[in-house]
């Protein structure tokens, strides 16, 4: 089932995302209907509380970076394959340099600026059985990984610009909060408008 993104402005968009458990009620439901909400909007991630539940679990699709051919063959590759249910996420460590990316976001339509993040990364998840996994990203899965994380610690890509690029999008993410934006897909803004 296509769930409505919550927009920009919601509460639940700030606040940090309790852990989940193996008996969540219909966590596996919940999984689906995420994966397809993602999908529908043609999005790479999707965190929990950007369907309105303060929950530390997101879905990742990257799999449309893929067809970049400016990025390398190993790249390409492993974006191909990054499709993957993170549940009770935490980065270890993050190294190397820190490198600027065009990022979007869901719950921000028609919002894209640069952000910089650093390019390696080592986290620590559960997968949807609930087994543990530590994994090492790089480059642009490093990237989407931190974004969807960021979400589950209430904290938006919005967050990590400069005050002067906050001021010039001020007014776009009013209207986002207002309902004043048509992105094509089903939305939730926080005056009750869907």
């Amino acid at each position: 089932m296509i769930l409505p993104i919550v927009a920009y402005g919601d509460p639940v968009l700030r606040k940090m995302g309790t852990k989940v458990t193996p008996d969540y009620p219909d966590l596996e439901k919940l999984i689906v209907n995420m994966k397809e909400t993602m999908h529908n909007a043609q999005g790479v991630g999707l965190a929990a509380p950007q369907i309105g539940k303060s929950l530390r679990l997101f879905v990742i699709d990257a799999s449309p970076f893929a067809e970049d051919n400016e990025l390398d063959q190993e790249e390409r590759e492993t974006l191909a394959n990054f499709k993957k249910v993170f549940i009770n996420p935490k980065i270890v460590k993050e190294e190397g340099d820190e490198w600027g990316f065009n990022e979007g976001c869901l719950s921000i339509p028609e919002v894209r600026e640069d952000v910089f993040r650093k390019d390696i990364i080592t986290v620590e998840y559960q997968d949807e059985d609930f087994k543990k996994h530590k994994a090492v990203y790089r480059g642009l899965a490093a990237r989407v990984f931190q974004h969807e994380y960021d979400h589950i610690e209430g904290v938006l890509f919005t967050d990590k610009l400069s005050s002067l690029k906050k001021r010039l999008i001020k007014k776009k993410l009013d209207n986002i909060s207002r309902g004043r934006v048509n992105p094509g897909y089903r939305m939730r803004f926080p005056n009750g408008k869907k």
